[in-house]
């Protein structure tokens, strides 16, 4: 009876609660409209240029474009002029590593994974005011990229949208372990596993931290001790393995792979795009092309190593192996090009300074691409290999308001892009150097 009486004031008590009218909160008004007055539009599709448009941002969305004698602004929409500019959508990297900075060696062994995550907020920022407004970052120790993803989207700091892998999946020995240190330390890289039960338990780890995308090393690579960037390391069976796990659970894989074998294996296992691509041949490109394989090329951080390579004092086990690679590169990636495989930009920025993405797209051009070509790799093509065709790579309806500004005209000379004056991402500007 006593507990009876107990739970009888006790809903007693809960009916008198419900019962009180509570005040209603009031509803927060939605920011006013923004309205782009865009001297010229480029149509990153057919390369058109459009003057006098007018684009108009509703929240973090674009909700309409037009040209000016057509689209009525808003009442009380906030203007942006950028009639003296050339507008087009906000660019896209899909390698990066925005939590490390150009340090090689031994010295990269006393940088902390927390210390690696503020790195990654500074390089962010510069990402975004270069222009580039999503990025896929491809590698980080300690998912410190997935707690910068995270940072970003929260509004803690300023940056790109990512798209950010964690740890990448190696070999034990390969070019994605920790090389550096002897044996009596018994360092192992997050992602490194061996086999076929350990590399599907290891995709669904990565998962599950956060993980958008798999990162895989496939060959070995060049800035790491003791691996030949020609030599093929995961096994075909083992990567198909990955892929298959991968796909299951929503995620697209990178596969870095230099050497021709291990981009042919990649291909055949079924992952999205193949990172560097250097020693490509004519079989890798069949099947890349049969498969609807991306290519990510990162072209110009050959250019900035061969104008560093003393100031920056590269351990010889590197320099050597960057020599060797650096003169057969741009003419594969030419060849690829030219044969008719998806190319996709990428940077590999944290090899050389972050900010400096933009310069990757003077290299396509120098390969053989037109300059609306080589801007397509960073919209529509990238946007293709995201799978977020629907959210950026072109400024439409729908999509969101990620918009850049130049002066000049980027479709005669693409190196207009390496001096973006204006950034806005979501809706929000982060730039205006009008």
């Amino acid at each position: 009876m006593r507990i009876r009486a107990r739970l009888l004031i006790v809903l007693g008590w809960l009916s008198a609660c419900l019962g009180q009218t509570i005040a209603p909160v009031p509803a927060t008004a939605p920011p006013p409209p923004t309205v782009i007055r865009a001297g010229h539009l480029l149509d990153v599709r057919t390369g058109n240029l459009l003057a006098d448009q007018v684009i108009v941002v509703q929240n973090d969305k674009i909700a309409s474009v037009g040209p000016a004698t057509q689209v009525t602004p808003p009442a009380g929409a906030r203007v942006v002029d950028l009639s003296g500019a050339t507008v087009l959508p906000g660019l896209i990297d899909v390698h990066t590593h925005l939590t490390f900075n150009p340090k090689f060696g031994y010295e990269q062994l006393g940088i902390s994974v927390p210390r690696e995550a503020l790195i990654g907020a500074k390089n962010a920022r510069l990402t975004l005011e270069a222009g580039f407004t999503t990025v896929r970052n491809v590698g980080a120790r300690g998912y410190s990229d997935i707690a910068l993803r995270d940072a970003i989207e929260a509004g803690d700091v300023p940056g790109p949208r990512i798209i950010a892998s964690g740890p990448a999946l190696g070999i034990t020995g390969g070019h994605c372990d920790n090389n550096l240190l002897p044996y009596d330390y018994h360092a192992t890289e997050d992602g490194v596993a061996d086999g076929i039960e350990a590399v599907q338990h290891k995709v669904r780890e990565v998962i599950k931290y956060g993980a958008d995308v798999i990162k895989i090393c496939a060959t070995g690579g060049v800035l790491s001790k003791g691996d030949d960037p020609r030599a093929s390391q995961y096994t075909l069976e083992e990567m198909k393995v990955i892929v298959a796990e991968a796909h299951r659970l929503g995620r697209k894989v990178a596969a870095h792979a230099h050497g021709a074998q291990g981009i042919l294996w990649a291909t055949q296992a079924g992952v999205d795009s193949i990172e560097h691509g250097s020693y490509i041949d004519d079989a890798a490109i069949a099947a890349m092309k049969k498969n609807g394989t991306y290519l990510v090329p990162t072209l110009y951080l050959e250019d900035w190593m061969a104008e560093n390579l003393q100031k920056i004092g590269l351990p010889e086990m590197y320099a050597r192996k960057m020599r060797q690679i650096a003169p057969i590169v741009h003419r594969n990636i030419a060849h690829a090009f030219s044969s008719g495989v998806k190319i996709a930009l990428g940077t590999d920025a944290a090899v050389y300074p972050h900010g400096l993405n933009a310069r990757e797209l003077a290299v396509y051009v120098r390969i053989g691409m037109t300059p609306l070509q080589a801007i397509q790799t960073s919209t529509l093509n990238a946007a293709d290999l995201l799978g977020w065709t629907d959210r950026v790579g072109a400024i439409a309806p729908g999509k969101w308001a990620d918009i850049i500004a130049v002066n000049g005209n980027p479709v005669e000379d693409v190196s207009t892009l390496q001096n973006v004056r204006f950034v806005m991402k979501g809706g929000q500007v982060y730039k205006d150097a009008r």
